[in-house]
């Protein structure tokens, strides 16, 4: 599904970042997801595929309990599963694509 820019609604998570979804279809879903210094997204895992692009900032990303300093242009894949979290050490924005699309992102 094709959302314009227009229609973009970005929604305030509880640990107070900010998630827009951009797009999504059957199968995958790309999501923004904006950060403040010092705001930290918990360590969590689910079924989904995920790769992460980092379009601003910096963050501190733990992955399977180990910590990895990364930065804009920076990329990373997450399998299914795999424990993951971050502080985000500067403002910054996250592009997220997920497969399969995550519903549970959806009102």
């Amino acid at each position: 599904m094709y959302i314009p820019k227009k229609n973009y609604k970005e929604e305030t998570l509880e640990n107070g970042v900010g998630r827009t979804v951009l797009s999504y279809g059957d199968s995958l879903m790309t999501v923004r997801f904006n950060f403040k210094k010092g705001q930290v997204g918990d360590v969590h895992q689910h079924k989904h595929e995920q790769s992460t692009y980092i379009l601003s900032g910096k963050f501190e990303f733990e992955i399977n309990g180990v910590k990895h300093i990364c930065e804009e242009g920076d990329s990373l894949f997450f399998l299914s599963n795999t424990p993951h979290g971050c502080v985000c050490l500067s403002d910054g924005i996250l592009i997220d694509s997920f497969t399969p699309l995550r519903k549970d992102f959806l009102k």
